[in-house]
């Protein structure tokens, strides 16, 4: 069965067909748009795009620097925590080297002592370690821990460092344990 399909009549509802010309008008474009317009839009999209890219370029570079600088400080502070573990034994030669002083001991093992002492100081310093010095100096926190305070024997050290109880050390300018000192009053 076919169905019957209605032929247009007279009386029907014409719906106007729209020409290229209004359609054209209706979406904003011109046949002839104006040169100039044209030459500024597109000055200022090149400087746009300029921009974003002189702004990116400085983006890498200080992203470039950034990283340079944390491997160089992950390279000079690898082995801090390998440093601060050895600085008790670096302690306990000190104090082994003071004990055997006023006693009398054989001067071959003081000698072998000193020499190993040497060998691990000169190790160390060659990784980047320094003794904090102390002894006479005013009172640097950054730098020093009071412990103690006792009379000083001279009116020039009130105030002052009187003794070391433990040496401080640096590593690579960055204190890794703070020497810590008795104050004089």
């Amino acid at each position: 069965m076919k169905k019957d399909v209605k032929q247009p009549d007279e009386n029907d509802v014409k719906i106007p067909n729209p020409s290229d010309e209004a359609v054209e008008n209706a979406i904003g474009t011109d046949e002839n748009p104006d040169p100039a317009a044209e030459e500024l839009s597109a000055t200022e999209k090149l400087a746009e795009i300029n921009d974003k890219y002189v702004r990116l370029v400085a983006e890498f570079d200080n992203f470039r620097k950034r990283v340079a600088r944390e491997k160089l400080e992950i390279l000079l502070t690898a082995g801090e925590n390998v440093i601060s573990g050895l600085l008790p034994v670096v302690d306990d030669f000190e104090r082994a080297q003071e004990a055997m002083l006023p006693v009398d001991t054989d001067k071959a093992i003081i000698e072998g002592v000193k020499l190993i002492y040497d060998k691990l100081i000169g190790y160390l310093q060659a990784q980047g370690l320094q003794r904090i010095e102390a002894k006479g100096l005013a009172l640097d926190t950054d730098l020093h821990e009071a412990v103690g305070q006792m009379p000083a024997a001279d009116s020039a050290l009130r105030g002052r460092i009187v003794e070391v109880v433990q040496n401080g050390y640096t590593l690579n300018g960055k204190v890794i344990r703070f020497a810590k000192v008795i104050m004089g009053n």
